[in-house]
């Protein structure tokens, strides 16, 4: 089965189960609304893991739109940020400014972004990239890859979502949905205090 296949059955996979919850679920209402915003909005709940609850280090490779490639063992030893978006999701125009201020506050930490694609073609990331003034780069995902590795660990859910990795590659928290500043800050602050 191609990676694509892989990718749009998990899809379909994720809207039935979110389809099968209770009513009372936000993300079964989103996905039953029909409509056509074209992704789920998360809520923007705040999953933190204790060092002992993470599951293995992440493993993932992408390409970034420049053509370079990166993969998961690139940010072992540092703090690391994960940022799952497109050009067109609201939400992610939304966080794009604080999430550009976070990785300038912490770039002197050592501390990596890396944007996560996952719809456009180039021209269209890249004209989100120049709009935000983002500096740090993401990697082009319309097949999924990445985001399908993330669910052995933690699923993303929806877009955008945002990974806080330790230094050892673990995932130290989620955020579904917008990532608010002051929030995630303290979700950064708290991974480069671990050892």
């Amino acid at each position: 089965m191609s990676r694509r296949a892989l990718f749009a059955a998990g899809g379909a996979a994720l809207t039935v189960a979110l389809a099968a919850c209770t009513s009372e679920d936000p993300l079964a209402k989103q996905a039953n609304a029909g409509d056509n915003k074209n992704y789920i909005a998360g809520d923007g709940s705040v999953s933190e893991y204790g060092a002992a609850d993470r599951k293995d280090p992440v493993d993932f490779t992408g390409t970034l739109f420049d053509g370079a490639t990166v993969n998961a063992a690139d940010y072992r030893g540092k703090v690391a940020v994960l940022n799952f978006w497109y050009a067109a999701c609201a939400p992610c125009r939304i966080e794009a400014p604080d999430l550009q201020a976070l990785y300038t506050e912490f770039k002197a930490d050592g501390v990596e972004f890396l944007g996560v694609n996952v719809r456009d073609e180039k021209a269209t990331a890249e004209a989100f990239e120049r709009t935000f003034e983002l500096g740090y780069p993401s990697v082009v995902d319309k097949d999924g890859g990445v985001l399908l590795a993330m669910t052995k660990y933690v699923p993303p859910s929806s877009v955008p979502t945002t990974l806080v990795l330790d230094k050892k590659g673990r995932v130290s928290a989620r955020v579904l949905g917008v990532a608010e500043k002051g929030t995630l800050k303290a979700l950064i602050t708290s991974a480069l205090a671990e050892s």
